[in-house]
């Protein structure tokens, strides 16, 4: 499968980290008007780095478009031209709707709105997909891809706003988490790489048992609390300090967010 990224920022960047390293492809072009982030690619065999955008497009089958918003439009703008009826064009472009893609490709064109995480890079994004008519068919390839690079969900188009938030913002709600308790390990007398350490892989424990268990979280949380106990009086006491509510009034604020740059 030949593939083309345009745009190789944090996001386009880590895409190709993640088809990479597992060989996901047969051809890969990256293409950015400054390429710094992707420079260390270009010795991967079958790997091409570019600046030009209409080259990248005539050498791929599918093309992922990994730009900010304002500047998507323009890019299209200039390869449109070279845009066949068997292109699968993906777009991970934050508060870009299919119906805006259309309107400069056109509603025939094969059109896969995708919105992965940055953990793509090591093959553990949560990836969600919504396509237009033209593209359903194409889904099952776009869930090909993107489950070597972790796990996808399909979704009605109106909810990938919201699952920007959850997904590719959230990874940035997790690590303020994980710092947090990484603070509090320190508060508590253990040294800096200590306390990270402890952090995080309780983190990864506490996901890996919602995974493997499929257990509701509160079920986890009352194996963890005994009555009287340490876990629920520090558990109250961050309710009590608005923990629950503050994650939530974050999100719901990403959320109006995004929905102005979907306006923009």
């Amino acid at each position: 499968m030949k593939i083309a990224i345009i745009g190789t920022g944090n996001l386009g960047s880590s895409i190709a980290k993640g088809l990479i390293n597992n060989k996901s492809f047969t051809s890969l072009y990256l293409s950015d008007r400054y390429p710094k982030a992707v420079k260390r690619f270009e010795e991967v065999e079958n790997v091409s780095i570019t600046n030009d955008n209409v080259l990248a497009v005539e050498n791929s089958d599918v093309v992922i478009f990994a730009l900010q918003p304002k500047h998507i439009d323009g890019v299209l703008e200039t390869v449109k031209s070279k845009i066949s009826d068997s292109h699968i064009i993906m777009s991970v472009a934050a508060g870009v709707d299919i119906a805006r893609i259309e309107n400069i490709l056109g509603a025939d064109k094969n059109i896969i709105r995708v919105m992965p995480n940055t953990a793509i890079s090591i093959g553990k994004s949560m990836t969600c997909i919504a396509a237009n008519s033209a593209g359903q068919d194409k889904v099952p390839l776009a869930e090909e891809i993107f489950n070597q690079l972790g796990t996808t969900m399909i979704i009605p188009e109106d909810l990938v706003q919201a699952a920007t938030v959850i997904c590719a913002s959230g990874i940035a709600f997790w690590m303020r988490l994980v710092r947090a308790t990484t603070q509090g390990a320190i508060q508590l007398g253990f040294e800096a790489e200590e306390a990270h350490e402890l952090a995080v892989q309780t983190c990864f424990g506490s996901a890996s048992l919602l995974i493997e268990s499929r257990r509701h979280p509160e079920q986890e949380i009352d194996r963890v609390t005994t009555p009287s106990g340490c876990t629920i009086e520090g558990l109250n006491e961050m309710e009590h300090q608005g923990l629950s509510s503050a994650l939530i009034q974050g999100i719901v604020a990403s959320f109006e967010k995004i929905n102005q740059l979907k306006k923009s």
